[in-house]
């Protein structure tokens, strides 16, 4: 989540405690494909691709994290990506996101967009949108209350006193808590959600900030069966509608929801293809799967 929204999220927990008399606790660019017109304010996706690096390096007291990475990615694609620990998955999020600087390369979201010229918060701004493993929401909160509190509004404190959701906005919380399986929880404690649903909830707060790319890492990691059926079944329902990277090792949920899955290894992409043509390449196999 952005800097602001955390910002105003410590606000909001700070005035439900003091309401309800419970003590403070922590929560834890290329080739023209598409051929449409650019419409200014949004991203420029006219050359058929949402998110581009090319040649990108990064190393880290000499270690090469990022070796020579380049790979794209289309409008409203689902992406898998996996790999062996330290294949640079992480890293790879980290520059797209801003948290860390390449030693060189290119990072475009759309074809105008260079990513190397913002900042963590103005990239989340941009319209990128990322979910870490360990779920992130404001647990002393209601769901509703947590997805209120994401919708991309002005956040400045004079502003939040008066805020009160528009009919449009309503309409929005009740859209995204029927997408994300929490209709029937809106008024449920956040910290009363079971895993899965608290991965559900913080995925539902990246959808009210109305991402154009969505950067999920581990997202099933920790989930019953169940959950992560449903799961599956929330990014289906998201593709097209959203451009999503997904980084995982489940395999079974990979092959539910992957139409192209990219393997890293050392930095840079090894393989690419469908499941069963990556898992079916050698080098895929030798480095990662296993013999």
């Amino acid at each position: 989540m952005t800097p602001d929204l955390m910002e105003e999220g410590a606000l909001r927990l700070e005035r439900s405690l003091v309401t309800s008399g419970v003590g403070q606790t922590e929560s834890g660019g290329r080739e023209a494909g598409y051929g449409r017109v650019h419409t200014p304010g949004e991203v420029d996706t006219t050359h058929g691709r949402i998110l581009y690096l090319e040649d990108v390096h990064v190393s880290f007291d000499g270690f090469k994290a990022i070796n020579g990475l380049s790979l794209d990615i289309a409008p409203g694609e689902l992406r898998c990506v996996i790999g062996p620990n330290g294949a640079g998955k992480t890293t790879m999020m980290d520059i797209i996101t801003g948290k860390t600087r390449p030693d060189s390369g290119q990072v475009f979201f759309g074809s105008t967009i260079d990513l190397l010229r913002h900042r963590e918060a103005e990239i989340a701004a941009l319209g990128i949108g990322r979910k870490f493993q360990k779920p992130t929401v404001f647990e002393q909160l209601s769901v509703f209350e947590n997805l209120e509190l994401a919708l991309a509004t002005d956040k400045r404190v004079r502003h939040s006193m008066v805020f009160r959701l528009t009919g449009e906005e309503q309409d929005r919380l009740a859209e995204v808590l029927t997408t994300i399986h929490l209709a029937d929880h809106a008024a449920r404690q956040a910290g009363l959600l079971s895993h899965g649903q608290k991965q559900w909830l913080e995925i539902g707060m990246l959808l009210m900030q109305d991402p154009k790319l969505l950067l999920l890492d581990e997202p099933v990691a920790g989930m019953t069966d169940e959950e992560t059926e449903r799961t599956a079944q929330l990014f289906l329902a998201l593709k097209g509608k959203h451009s999503l990277m997904v980084v995982e090792h489940d395999m079974s949920f990979i092959r539910t929801i992957s139409e192209k899955v990219t393997v890293l290894c050392d930095g840079s992409v090894l393989a690419e293809g469908t499941l069963d043509e990556v898992q079916a390449d050698e080098r895929v196999i030798e480095v990662y799967l296993g013999r």
